[in-house]
């Protein structure tokens, strides 16, 4: 009788591991290369907001946001989390 209670949870078991690995790992892994793209930028990238804005980094400030310029001498404020994806990566340069 014992035996077959667990035979009963087996599939449900199942289903949790099954979502864990299709669903829960890719989203866990998406955020972790965000935030490493995120910290790396720096001065000089040209990057795309979430909002559709593609502009070159000028400043990256302390407090989470960084300062990117859309025109000439156009410069706006922008939160680092909502960078969705980096154009142009600058090299650093040799020391």
């Amino acid at each position: 009788m014992e035996g077959n209670a667990f035979a009963q949870f087996i599939p449900l078991i199942l289903i949790f591991v099954i979502m864990y690995f299709l669903l829960i790992r890719p989203q866990q892994k998406k955020l972790k290369d965000h935030q490493k793209m995120v910290t790396a930028l720096r001065r000089g990238d040209q990057i795309v907001t979430q909002g559709g804005l593609i502009g070159k980094v000028s400043k990256v400030k302390e407090d989470g946001e960084i300062e990117v310029e859309i025109a000439d001498g156009v410069k706006v404020r922008v939160v680092q989390s909502t960078v969705a994806q980096v154009l142009n990566k600058t090299e650093p340069a040799n020391s």
